[in-house]
């Protein structure tokens, strides 16, 4: 048996060490279209665009193209001196069921939205999605030395609603949030309110991590989703900023006198409409290797070059279907371990 990974990490950008990357197999589409996945993936379209949404396995060629890149990643971070775990497959077809609800599985594709890892910590969250309330459990937790679990949420039907489209529809009946919500600057990690994060989730992730932390809870941004396709701090006074949901007067505050690079206009990349894509802000999901080296998805030359006038070079990398499947190199990574220590950047 391999050795259990141990934590020790504190920002998004210390020299990088451990790592876990998801996998593609077993990926579908839930089949049970319940009031969670219509408010958390479909929050934005009605009953009607709902009932013709794709359900069932990724097409093959997407499942095969998926499992050669990330191969790829993990021979390219091997080659640093990285070590990777993967995450595990599974039949997310199974039903997972609570005295509530009923419904079936997602993938294992992204293993940043499940676990929290922080200082010697991995928090299994308390996700927002029925979908994958058990995925933690199902695919990452057998790695790690030990994980604790945040309490699960009931996620009855009137913790969704969706009267106010562009609105964030997670309710704040219970503590839930996904994840890929938060960002760790040290002392201070920011906390996306959306449709997969609430309030309750702020005071729950703060009552546990306690004094030494503070956690900034950012409502105003967007409202979809995860937080790194709009915010990703690249080191102590840089941070990349979506220029379509950021502007100047909602920046958030930890970061107001922050050197800022305003994401340019992605480069076009493959995308099938049918299988619930990502926004084009997707291209600006990166990952950062240490300070001065970011993964990033091998078209993005436009970023490139805005990230290269600042010194971060760029390790380029082949995400054939990133934005079909709503992954890039950070939703696809989990960092277990950097070096350095826990400092205040405030």
């Amino acid at each position: 048996m391999s050795e259990k990974i141990k934590v020790h990490t504190h920002n998004e950008w210390d020299p990088l060490r451990e790592i876990i990357i998801g996998t593609i197999d077993g990926a579908q589409m839930p089949s049970v279209k319940d009031e969670a996945l219509h408010s958390i993936n479909y929050g934005n379209v009605s009953d009607e665009e709902f009932a013709k949404v794709r359900t069932g396995p990724y097409p093959d060629q997407v499942i095969e193209e998926t499992r050669e890149d990330l191969s790829l990643f993990v021979e390219a971070l091997e080659k640093r001196g990285v070590r990777v775990h993967r995450s595990s497959g599974a039949d997310f077809s199974k039903h997972y069921s609570t005295p509530d609800w009923s419904v079936d599985g997602y993938y294992a594709y992204c293993p940043r939205d499940s676990i929290f890892t922080v200082a010697d910590q991995a928090i299994e969250t308390p996700m927002v999605l029925r979908h994958r309330q058990n995925e933690a459990e199902r695919i990452l937790r057998h790695l790690f030395a030990e994980t604790f679990i945040a309490p699960r949420p009931r996620l009855l039907d009137s913790m969704y609603d969706r009267s106010v489209l562009g609105r964030f529809t997670l309710c704040n009946e219970e503590p839930a949030f996904d994840a890929a919500n938060l960002l760790k600057c040290g002392r201070d990690i920011i906390f996306q309110i959306s449709n997969t994060g609430n309030y309750l989730g702020v005071e729950w992730l703060q009552n546990h991590l306690g004094p030494g932390y503070r956690i900034h809870p950012v409502d105003n941004v967007y409202a979809f989703i995860h937080i790194d396709s709009t915010i990703i701090p690249l080191r102590p006074g840089l941070v990349l900023l979506c220029p379509d949901r950021v502007k100047p007067e909602n920046v958030p505050s930890f970061f107001a006198k922050w050197d800022k690079i305003w994401a340019p206009e992605p480069n076009p990349m493959s995308c099938d409409h049918r299988l619930d894509p990502a926004s084009k802000w997707i291209a600006m999901n990166i990952m950062s290797l240490s300070p001065d080296l970011v993964v990033v998805e091998k078209n993005q030359h436009n970023l490139m070059r805005a990230l290269e006038k600042h010194g971060i070079d760029s390790m380029p990398i082949q995400l054939r279907h990133m934005r079909s499947l709503g992954g890039g190199p950070h939703c696809i990574t989990l960092d277990v371990w950097r070096d350095g220590e826990l400092e205040d950047y405030s």
